[in-house]
This record gives structure tokens, C-alpha cells and sequence, in this order.
């Protein structure tokens, strides 16, 4: 810091890791010292948080070691240059990790990502977080928020593809008593709930065209009326929007407004799904396992083979599902292949698709007889069917179903540790419907709508059941 304050410095590489103060002291400190000197960050123990900090106070960039001395040659040309220009170059994107390291990564385009977090969390401008699903959109709102002068006001989170369009204007702007039937009382609305704060719009390309006319009234006047009142009150928030689908495309074709686009993109983030994450996976694993709950767990080789071989269609999403149905289903401290299901996901389809011979639509698959039911799930409603006319009830069902004498357990699917049909009934049914909670969320590549359809649930039971066996997302 005194070289600083003396002068004759053009550039300042700065460690993290210093005696006494950090590296980050510094930073803060500089822009008072030496407000024309680029300081760049260069660690070899780069997080989410100390690079978004880093960013945040006003580094040029963020390097990691090791390094190469032709990176390091460029980034130090680049500040030089910005410098000469009278301004550091803020235009950077390099990586930034996330906040209290909820997002996870190790490659090059995820610090990407990273770093414009850092560089943009301050300013209140809309954000527009673009990607597939499962990409981990609501956790770079929630990493915007964390890292703004906003931290201290709420963050509210809206998912408006699953909220009936006729619901979603009363959901977002609130409403007055007796503004329609069952509105008892008066109700502040999303907007009004994020005052001080961070609104986040999840699926907004899902959003109806006269809903989308409203949201831009309140991004360019930042006032909410709610519906059946009279009177605008002022809003003073930051809106962060997603959405998977193509916004450009959906404005062609006539289902996006282009001056909301507009609007909503003045800074857009595209975050890239997780087969392009290179050497993401094992830092992803590590991080799902520790937090995975229970007894420390490991993958076998030929699980952590298979993982990697996967092409992660759900991307990180299908990921830690993957890794919590192991974690569920495997009986000891070792995951081994069969327990990842991922070959049970992929042919799930398929064989719902040959059931619609046999069946109506929407009838679960069934098997001919008891002997070919063995070896699925579907095994225990076979079982079930034949237990009226069976004699000895559950005993002869099983025993007619195997060919033999009466059993104690019925192996289910591959991935399925077998049911102890003399044991606990509630340890059972448990077992049995966590079984089906995977396999559906598996077979719908992670669209918690689609499973619950599966199940014949509605969502917030779905909810309850993935929450209660430890698989909630």
C-alpha cells in the first residue's frame, strides 16, 4: 500500500493470500491510494466468493495460478492499455465464482460467468439470465443479490410458468379487497413484497402477452397498481428474469413483446449447460456428496465412469438428482453403477411408450403375469393381484410369482434394494415410493410437473414427498 501511495506504478498484481492484511484489503483500499492503477487479483485458492468480492471492489481481473507468463502478458498489455485510455477496463469476462460457493465450478466458462456477476452486482440494471434447464438461473439471481448494495432487502423468487396466467397479475401486482370473488383482503403482490430488494421473474418466457404489457409499465414507471385499486404506489427493486427459451424467437413468432426484451436485457447472462462445463462433474459430485445428508458417502469406479460418460440432458439439476436417488437407494457407504439409474432414465420413455399397446392412455405399465413383473416395481402390483385368488394371500401371490415356495423379499429394479416383505411396513412403503419419486423424476428428465403427472400427485404433494425422502432440488 505505501508503494501505491508513492506513485510511479502503472499496474499492481496483487495475492490473495499476504501477510497481515489480504489481498482484498488492498483492493479496497486502492481505489483511494491509487485510483488510476489496474490491480489484478492472482491466487492459487480462487473461490466463488473471493473472486465475485474481488471483481466487486474493482479488480481488473482475477487469474489463478499456476499461470502461463503468455496469459499473464496479455492481461497486464490489457491493463496497460485500459489505463492509457484513462479508465480500467471493465469489460472482462473471465471467471467469477458465486456467492458462498453455491455455484460450483471449476471451468473456464463458468468463472466467466462468475466474473460478470462481480462486475455487475452493484448496478440496479434488469439482468436477463438465459440457459437450459437445470442450469442453475435462480442461483446467479440469488448470487446478484448476495453481492449488491441490496443484500439487506428481500429476495423473492417467482416461477411464472407455475402460476395460471389467471392467477399470475393478482400473484405479481397484488390486489384489493373485493378486487374479485375471494379476495377477503387486501394483498401486496410480489413486486410490492421486493421493495429494497431483488424480484426474480423464473420463466418469464412463459408469461402471457397482456401480463408482459403490465411488467413493462413497472420497469419503465417503477410503480404497481394492484388489481381493482385506484391508486400507483412506487416500487424501488431490481428485476433479475429468466427463461430457457429462445426470447428473440418467441418475439418473431408473436409471443414475446420486443419492447420487454428490451427492457429486461440490458444485461444479459448466458450461462452454458453442464456438457460444456469441462471437468465440472467431479467438482459437482464432491460437492453433492458432502452435502447430500447421512453418512459420508463414495462412488465406486465404474459409478464416477458412467457419470462422466452421461450427457446431462437436465444439466446440473439431473445431476444432483442423480446423486441424491444414489445416495437414497444404495445400501452401504459405496455407490455403484446400478444405483445411479441412469440407464433406468433413459429407457424409461420407451418402455412407456410400449405400455400404450396394452393400455389406455395414462394407465401405469403392467405386465402380462406375475413371473414377467419380477425384476420391476411393477413386480408389487402384479404381486398385489394375484393375493385374492392366491391361497396363502401375499405368501402364495410371491410364491406363484417366482415359480417356488413363499419368499421374504422380491428384488425390484436393478438400482432398487429388494423389499423385506416380512419387515417394517412403514420402512417398505418408504422404500417403495422413493423408489417411484426417482424413477418418475428420472423418466421426466427432472420436470417436477411432469413426474408429479407421472405419480398422479399434485405439486405440492410431489413437494412434500421429494422434501420428506431428502429429494427435493
Amino acid at each position: 500500500m505505501r508503494a501505491l501511495g508513492a506513485g510511479g506504478i502503472a499496474a499492481a498484481i496483487v495475492d490473495l493470500r499476504l501477510p497481515g492484511d489480504d489481498g482484498l484489503a488492498l483492493l479496497r483500499a486502492a481505489p483511494e491510494i491509487a485510483p488510476d492503477v489496474p490491480c489484478i487479483m492472482l491466487t492459487a485458492y480462487a473461490s466463488g466468493a473471493n473472486t465475485i468480492e474481488a471483481m466487486r471492489l474493482g479488480a481488473f481481473d482475477h487469474l489463478t495460478k499456476p499461470i502461463g507468463r503468455s496469459v499473464l502478458a496479455e492481461t497486464l498489455a490489457r491493463a496497460l492499455r485500459a489505463r492509457a485510455a484513462n479508465g480500467v477496463d471493465t469489460e472482462m469476462d473471465n471467471a467469477v465464482a458465486d456467492p458462498d460457493d453455491t455455484m460450483v465450478s471449476n471451468s473456464e466458462a463458468m468463472r466467466a460467468i462468475f466474473k460478470r456477476i462481480g462486475l455487475v452486482a452493484d448496478s440496479d440494471n434488469s439482468v436477463l439470465v438465459l440457459g437450459e434447464t437445470g442450469t442453475g438461473k435462480e442461483l446467479v439471481a440469488q448470487a446478484l443479490h448476495r453481492n449488491s448494495a441490496r443484500v439487506q432487502g428481500p429476495f423473492v423468487a417467482v416461477n411464472c410458468a407455475a402460476i395460471p396466467a389467471d392467477l399470475l397479475e393478482s400473484e405479481l401486482f397484488g390486489h384489493v379487497k373485493g378486487a374479485f370473488s375471494g379476495a377477503t383482503a387486501d394483498r401486496p403482490g410480489r413486486f410490492r413484497e421486493a421493495d429494497g430488494g431483488t424480484l426474480f421473474l423464473d420463466e418469464i418466457g412463459d408469461m402471457a402477452l397482456p401480463t408482459q404489457a403490465k411488467i413493462l409499465r413497472v420497469l419503465q414507471e417503477r410503480v404497481v397498481t394492484p388489481l381493482g385499486g385506484r391508486h400507483a404506489q412506487a416500487v424501488n427493486l431490481r428485476v433479475v428474469a429468466a427463461t430457457h427459451r429462445d426470447l428473440e424467437r418467441e418475439v418473431v413468432e408473436g409471443r414475446f413483446r420486443a419492447d420487454l426484451l428490451y427492457r429486461l436485457q440490458v444485461i444479459t447472462i448466458v450461462l452454458p449447460p453442464l456438457r460444456e462445463r469441462h471437468g465440472d462433474i467431479e467438482v459437482l459430485l464432491a460437492h453433492f456428496l458432502h452435502h447430500g445428508g447421512g453418512r459420508s458417502k463414495r462412488l465406486s469406479d465404474a459409478a464416477l465412469a458412467a457419470l462422466r460418460a452421461h450427457d446431462w440432458r437436465g444439466n446440473v439439476r439431473e445431476l444432483r438428482n442423480t446423486v441424491q436417488r444414489a445416495i437414497a437407494l444404495s445400501e452401504g457407504d459405496l455407490i455403484e453403477e446400478r444405483h445411479l439409474g441412469l440407464a433406468t432414465a433413459a429407457g424409461a420413455s420407451a418402455a412407456s411408450v410400449g405400455a400404450t399397446d396394452a393400455a389406455p392412455a395414462g394407465t401405469p405399465s403392467r405386465a402380462t403375469g406375475p413371473a414377467a413383473a419380477i425384476g420391476s416395481v411393477d413386480a408389487v402390483a402384479a404381486l398385489a393381484d394375484g393375493v385374492a385368488a392366491a391361497p396363502g394371500g401375499v405368501a402364495g401371490a410371491t410364491g406363484a410369482a417366482l415359480g417356488a415356495g413363499s419368499v421374504t423379499s422380491v428384488p425390484l429394479a436393478a438400482d432398487v434394494p429388494a423389499i423385506d416383505w416380512d419387515g417394517n411396513l412403514d420402512q417398505a412403503v418408504a422404500q417403495l415410493e422413493a423408489a417411484m419419486l426417482v424413477r418418475a423424476l428420472a423418466a421426466s428428465d427432472g420436470n417436477r410437473s411432469q413426474a408429479a403427472r407421472r405419480l398422479g400427485l399434485s405439486r405440492q404433494q410431489l413437494y412434500r414427498k421429494l422434501a420428506q425422502y431428502g429429494l427435493d432440488v
